[in-house]
């Protein structure tokens, strides 16, 4: 029997969500959700390498290009909380962003589903 190995992770730093057009991502991203751009850097053979995050946060979103095999348009699995999930949806709403429904389950913080520009599944997630 072999012994377990444990890695030296220590943290979420990053998490890619594939995009077809990187400027166009920026701009929701920056422009809409209020991130801000942590790198922006060219990458050889075209394109940038783009890291954004909410101000506070240590994990950011790349806005990576989509290609073959890493399409967009795709439900990411990423939540991110917010201080007043009412107030975001009425925002994003107000804004023209494909919003679902504030969801209200008893013991649960209230939540809600949206998408970026190029469909990709992302929720919102009131702290308790």
């Amino acid at each position: 029997m072999s012994a377990k190995t444990k890695t030296r992770i220590v943290d979420v730093g990053t998490v890619g969500v594939p995009v077809t057009d990187q400027e166009r991502a920026l701009d929701f991203y920056v422009g809409t959700l209020g991130f801000e751009v942590r790198v922006d850097m060219p990458m050889p053979g075209g394109g940038h390498w783009i890291m954004v995050g909410p101000p506070s946060a240590t994990t950011t979103i790349a806005l990576v290009a989509a290609k073959e095999g890493i399409p967009a348009g795709v439900e990411t699995g990423i939540r991110f909380t917010t201080t007043d999930a009412e107030a975001d949806h009425a925002d994003l709403q107000a804004n023209g962003v494909d919003v679902d429904e504030v969801l209200r389950w008893p013991g649960v913080p209230p939540m809600f589903a949206f998408r970026d520009r190029d469909g990709n599944g992302l929720e919102i997630v009131e702290a308790t």
